[in-house]
């Protein structure tokens, strides 16, 4: 089952590396752009401009939308945010299946290694690891399957998607757009079906040979025990809590707008989520203000709508969910800023307001619990260490934010924070380029990047002993003389 994607050929070392990956390349997702966006919105829930954007960190946008200016715009998302991953350049972003086409390219040429004696000449190969099982989630499910499929494929390895059974429609057609690009049959399999039942029956499977899965922490650590059963490796992007972090002299304006966009975008059902402010309290009630301004104004409505900026929560079990998290917090003392209900205008539909709370305390449940929807838990802090004091004081550590105009601050506070992921000045921007993947109870492991390739990939060594010299460990002399 260790083949390669070369169509009608096995796996062959030898073979053009260019040819092997042009399966790869991103052309026929980016033909189908519109489509795949209008599945995704229809199945998920979330607004058709977050969904279409999505499909270009799948597979890189068509030149002419690149050139076109942002369509995004406010009250939620200002174009200098949405410009901050689309920036006014000539080369536009690569999609995931086009980096790591690239980064194929080089899988064949094997490392030479100094091994510091002139007896022997050394080299590491990277092979395929083997058959993986990759099991992602509802919230991106596209998306977060290219993370996974992409560098699998690139390896060179046999990959098993099993997306989740609350959203599998384009994860199918995945499926769809392999078999038109001709991947020899058996390289790339989509199986939906429950978890319980087809998740587990995959990641138990003696075939398997690594399993990465994205989800929640429960049952990522079930997952983690059935692999450590059976010897095989598993990568873990689990849940989040994460904290945003504005000090004293920060631009509130921007600082307001990355606060929104870290926990409404995607209606907040995303593990990175800044879901939990801490902002310094010489500013805060001015913040408050702006924040609550800016929150009541988003557009909330018909995700199929262009220019809706708030769509509705998956399903019914995720909208009870958030509304009892909402519940909870009332309970604990927590301060109704703006939110917590069904938009008016919205009588139907999983729809839940743009949802802040302010005075919430470390021990509140909602400052520890990740509630996977639009709602945002906020304290004050008084100086820088307590500040990251609060930030790292949780069972998650996935990411995490800071806002200020000093550097070395910022600096010091990035690198004292105790998460895979942070930002400067900035909330959520996602690059296929850099590993994606966090610490404690957030799991351990990385997506994308190099480091999400070598995931996918078994180094091996080959030592060569290249002197014409006999080795002559047991020498040829004590023979002789035991004769």
């Amino acid at each position: 089952m260790r083949c390669c994607i070369v169509p009608g050929a096995p796996y062959s070392p030898q073979r053009p590396t260019s040819s092997r990956n042009d399966p790869l390349r991103g052309p026929q997702l980016r033909q189908k752009k519109t489509v795949l966006a209008k599945l995704e919105c229809l199945d998920n829930g979330k607004p058709i401009d977050e969904t279409e954007w999505d499909l270009d960190d799948c597979a890189g946008p068509h030149a002419a939308s690149w050139a076109r200016p942002s369509s995004l715009s406010p009250p939620l998302l200002a174009s200098s945010t949405h410009n901050l991953t689309r920036p006014c350049c000539a080369r536009p972003p690569a999609g995931c299946f086009d980096y790591y086409a690239d980064l194929a390219e080089r899988l064949d040429e094997a490392e030479v290694v100094d091994v510091g004696m002139e007896e022997f000449k050394a080299r590491v190969v990277q092979e395929p690891i083997g058959v993986v099982a990759l099991v992602t989630p509802w919230n991106y499910p596209l998306l977060m399957a290219c993370w996974k499929v992409a560098p699998a494929l690139a390896a060179g390895c046999c990959a098993v998607l099993k997306p989740s059974e609350v959203c599998s429609v384009t994860c199918l057609e995945l499926g769809q757009i392999a078999s038109e690009v001709k991947l020899p049959n058996g390289v790339f399999n989509v199986i939906p079906g429950l978890g319980a039942e087809c998740g587990a029956a995959l990641v138990g499977c003696p075939g398997v040979h690594k399993v990465s899965f994205t989800g929640s922490v429960s049952t990522g650590r079930a997952i983690s025990m059935t692999c450590a059963s059976n010897l095989v490796p598993c990568t873990m992007e689990l849940g989040g809590k994460s904290a945003l972090i504005v000090f004293e002299d920060a631009d509130v304006d921007k600082a307001v707008e990355w606060c929104m966009f870290g926990v409404f975008w995607t209606c907040g059902q995303i593990c990175s989520a800044t879901s939990r402010l801490l902002v310094h309290e010489s500013i805060a009630q001015r913040f408050y203000r702006k924040l609550r301004e800016r929150a009541e104004a988003i557009r909330i409505g018909d995700p199929t709508e262009k220019g809706v900026r708030l769509g509705a929560l998956v399903n019914r079990g995720q909208y009870a969910k958030v509304l009892g998290h909402i519940r909870e917090a009332l309970e604990d003392g927590g301060t109704l800023l703006t939110g917590g209900k069904r938009p008016p205008h919205m009588a139907r539909g999983y729809f839940v307001e743009p949802t802040v709370f302010v005075n919430v305390r470390p021990g509140h449940r909602l400052w520890r619990t990740e509630v996977f929807g639009p709602v945002l838990a906020c304290c004050t802090f008084r100086g820088e260490e307590e500040a990251v004091r609060l930030a790292n004081d949780s069972e998650f550590g996935l990411a995490g934010a800071v806002c200020s105009e000093d550097v070395a601050r910022c600096e010091r506070v990035v690198r004292a924070l105790e998460c895979g992921i942070t930002w400067i000045n900035c909330s959520q921007p996602c690059f296929c380029q850099l590993p994606w993947g966090g610490v404690k109870r957030s799991g351990f492991g990385r997506d994308l990047g190099t480091y999400g390739l070598s995931g996918y990939l078994s180094p091996k060594q080959i030592t060569t002993y290249v002197s014409k010299d006999t080795w002559d460990w047991f020498p040829e002399e004590q023979r002789r003389a035991k004769l």
